[in-house]
């Protein structure tokens, strides 16, 4: 695959990514055909390896959705800021440490977001602990699950240049 064909991969993918924050864009959907996409054309082992476990993992979140509580912000009381906040925060989190900073990065997100609007660290932390009881959970699940798949694809990628 060439090397603006691997740029543009990865664009769909950080676009699924941002989808995942947006509700009715199906992020996941995106970033899995992204990684079809890069692994019908590539078609080697580790390609496949990693379309499998993408598929896998992505339909396992699917399954769990249900367990999870629902995604609608509006109920949290915070603004679209603080989703957007946590969401850049958990995606750049995700790739400065490795794995834990996504989680990291999206809760600290939220937190750093509700301070700033609410002013006092008693007001943030008790808007922080209520928008991740009602929406932040599902939505922290599906971004990492994303962030999981992409993380393999740019694995596989810089193992196999």
């Amino acid at each position: 695959m060439d090397v603006w064909q691997l740029v543009l991969v990865g664009l769909v993918m950080l676009l699924g990514l941002f989808g995942v924050l947006v509700p009715g864009v199906p992020g996941q959907a995106i970033v899995w055909a992204s990684v079809l996409w890069w692994s019908l054309s590539e078609t080697s082992r580790v390609a496949w390896a990693v379309l499998i476990g993408a598929t896998a993992l992505l339909l396992l979140n699917q399954a769990l959705r249900p367990l999870l509580p629902s995604r609608r912000t509006s109920r949290t009381g915070a603004p679209r800021q603080t989703l957007l906040t946590a969401g850049v925060s958990g995606i750049a989190g995700f790739f400065v440490v490795p794995v834990l900073g996504g989680i990291l990065g999206f809760v600290g997100g939220v937190y750093c977001a509700e301070r700033s609007r609410l002013g006092s660290h008693r007001a943030g932390w008790a808007s922080t602990r209520m928008f991740m009881r009602t929406a932040g959970y599902s939505l922290l699940v599906e971004l990492f699950a994303c962030l999981l798949v992409v993380g393999a694809w740019l694995g596989a990628v810089i193992s196999t240049r």
